[in-house]
């Protein structure tokens, strides 16, 4: 029997396994936490309340993990729209590897797949960025609004979901590389 987890227990998971599913999971925790009005009440009814995997004396941990996303929802004025600034820090994270390897031998592999993406950015610069983005964070969030797009049921439209299998390879390389200098399995300064 496959054991159950929670939001909190999933998010611990993919920060240790995936930096990049770990962002993606945390931007859709925002948004459910948005859609149940942030009201303590409703995230435990419908998030806490039903799992019976939760111990009842865990329960009250899982509320806090969820409130305090909220707080900091809060502390930084992202009550509608917006991201932690603690994944925005990861995507800069992620945005200088990606510069390291743009340049060190060991970005041989992720130059391959990188370049094959660049051509498509303009485009999805067009579609996906307000501001100024680096193009690490606009990949993080065409990502997320393919997935949106799922979840909705629709496939989407031209340059998000025309880039997807462009971008799919290039983040979860990124993604492997981080993993493994963080462990510290890997060293950037070494030939690949």
């Amino acid at each position: 029997m496959s054991k159950l987890y929670s939001h909190m227990d999933i998010a611990k998971i993919k920060r240790r396994e995936n930096i990049a599913e770990y962002i993606l999971y945390l931007w859709q925790v925002e948004d459910l936490l948005r859609a149940l009005q942030f009201s303590p009440e409703a995230i435990y009814s419908q998030l806490i309340a039903p799992r019976t995997d939760i111990a009842e004396e865990q329960r009250h941990l899982h509320l806090l993990w969820y409130m305090d996303i909220v707080n900091l929802l809060h502390e930084e004025g992202k009550d509608e729209k917006g991201h932690l600034e603690h994944t925005l820090h990861l995507i800069a994270d992620l945005h200088d590897l990606h510069l390291r390897l743009m340049e060190l031998p060991a970005g041989a592999r992720y130059r391959t797949l990188y370049a094959r993406l660049a051509p498509q950015l303009p485009a999805l610069r067009l579609v996906l960025a307000d501001g100024d983005m680096s193009d690490t964070e606009l990949c993080f969030r065409a990502l997320y609004a393919a997935m949106l797009y799922r979840i909705k049921g629709d496939g989407g439209k031209g340059a998000v979901t025309d880039t997807i299998e462009y971008i799919s390879p290039v983040i979860a390389e990124l993604a492997s590389v981080y993993g493994k200098a963080e462990r510290g399995e890997i060293d950037l300064f070494k030939d690949a």
